[in-house]
């Protein structure tokens, strides 16, 4: 289990986060919501050990975070951040098989096994021989994204936990490439044993695609739970100040629906 634990985080004065514990187990999709700067992105940071919580513990399968080696970190957890910076000139494939870094003991063999394979499931491998900086935003997205799932499933023993962070993967693309990215999270989660954790803006999309929801507001936990259990109106209102409606969605069995004026 990926667990942070009261974790508080302050910068220039301000409380990012205040008291804030999440628990990411394999075999799940957990959603992180919130309105902008609600903290989201800084907790995801925390669990990518790329910032230091000032007060609270984050614990990897039972180790402290802080403790667990860098590219032990990198074997076990992959992270897509928001807004993945790569200015190198180089093709497609290049760039997901840099997924397969951590995992030197693979040969070349396997390594382009794992990558015709993501960038299948990433609906990229039409573009497997363009150049990564030629592409729109949504194409390097899911570029990045087929990345993240060779460093999942690369050099991966049975039963090893595997944790998956996305911060906003769904912000540049289309409803039809949304949907895919999430279906195929689901799936890492649900099929291969993965911990998935997914920053979403869309409440409907985590309602679909999401096994348990944690809504922050100003850096503090306003719900956490199944989605029925968070995404209540009241709730709503006081993380994003909307009025919302929250109804049985008329096509998918057990799932909800947020209308909001």
């Amino acid at each position: 289990m990926l667990a942070a634990e009261n974790l508080t985080l302050a910068r220039g004065g301000a409380r990012i986060l205040d008291g804030v514990s999440l628990r990411l187990a394999p075999g799940e999709v957990v959603g992180l919501l919130g309105a902008n700067g609600a903290g989201k992105s800084t907790l995801l940071a925390v669990l990518a050990n790329e910032l230091e919580p000032d007060a609270g513990a984050v614990v990897l399968d039972g180790e402290p975070l802080s403790k667990v080696a860098h590219r032990r970190q990198a074997r076990r957890r992959a992270v897509l951040p928001q807004k993945p910076g790569l200015s190198f000139d180089l093709d497609v494939r290049e760039v997901v098989g840099m997924g397969a870094y951590p995992f030197p003991e693979l040969s070349p063999a396997q390594v382009e096994r794992l990558v015709d394979d993501a960038l299948a499931r990433a609906d990229v491998a039409h573009l497997k021989w363009r150049r990564y900086p030629e592409l729109s935003g949504g194409e390097q997205q899911r570029v990045q994204f087929a990345r993240v799932l060779v460093q999942c499933a690369a050099g991966r023993a049975d039963g090893e936990p595997r944790y998956l962070l996305l911060d906003e993967p769904t912000a540049s693309l289309d409803p039809r490439h949304q949907t895919d990215l999430l279906r195929v999270a689901a799936a890492l989660a649900h099929g291969d044993g993965a911990g998935v954790l997914v920053i979403l803006h869309d409440m409907n999309l985590a309602a679909r695609w999401c096994d348990r929801l944690l809504l922050l507001a100003q850096g503090r936990q306003v719900a956490a739970g199944a989605p029925a259990e968070v995404l209540r109106p009241a709730h709503l209102r006081q993380a994003y100040g909307i009025e919302a409606h929250v109804i049985a969605h008329p096509l998918q069995a057990g799932r909800l629906l947020v209308l909001t004026d």
